[in-house]
């Protein structure tokens, strides 16, 4: 991460998700608007939103992407993983069962500009993420690796990973994905998850009972 990069983090929603607007040259990236887009929006007023990226379809990842693209102009781009576009637009149907969606700051998400696929690039100011496809949470998550950098959504937690018992999860695909991620990210890598503390890679393969 270049030394003029900041990251600002907000916890929103009832399931208190981590998103993160990091800001480059003048530029600003929203990862994981979980609830509340407009309030959002506004602690961002000082910053030009250039791109919005969900890691994942849950509501709690994507539930106020449409009220952040709606408050700010000129509209964000709107990306996530290819195989869960789809979900994004029915996140509260789908959450429903498990999950009270009923808090007003929640929505579907809008149909994204832009579907991500493994090895695409998301480039913000003067920084480039690389796009992992992580399926095991859900069947469409990812990682964006950046230099230093990774934004795990829940793929990955300090001391644990995404659960595997809702619509689209898999055990056996997590397993993989997280034996594939030992080695696609550096151990240096800070991991900005989307719940709870930030924490390494190192860290991780040396205390995660998961990897």
């Amino acid at each position: 991460m270049k030394s003029e990069t900041t990251i600002r983090q907000f916890v929103v929603g009832h399931i208190q998700t981590n998103c993160y607007a990091l800001i480059s040259a003048g530029e600003c990236l929203v990862v994981d608007p979980g609830a509340s887009g407009a309030l959002i929006a506004q602690h961002l007023a000082d910053v030009r939103v250039t791109q919005v990226v969900a890691t994942h379809r849950h509501h709690d990842h994507v539930g106020g992407v449409a009220a952040l693209l709606r408050s700010v102009e000129p509209r964000p781009s709107f990306a996530i993983g290819r195989a869960d576009a789809d979900g994004a637009q029915r996140a509260l149907e789908l959450s429903s069962h498990v999950f009270d969606v009923s808090d007003g700051s929640l929505e579907n998400a809008p149909r994204a500009d832009r579907l991500l696929h493994e090895g695409d690039v998301v480039q913000v100011g003067e920084e480039r993420f690389v796009v992992l496809e992580t399926p095991g949470h859900t069947e469409g998550g990812i990682v964006l690796l950046g230099d230093g950098i990774a934004f795990v959504g829940d793929t990955l937690f300090a001391g644990s990973c995404g659960r595997t018992d809702l619509v689209g999860g898999d055990p056996l695909v997590m397993m993989q994905t997280l034996e594939r991620l030992k080695t696609a990210i550096p151990p240096e890598t800070m991991l900005l998850c989307g719940h709870g503390e930030a924490t390494t890679m190192e860290h991780e393969l040396a205390t995660n009972p998961w990897l």
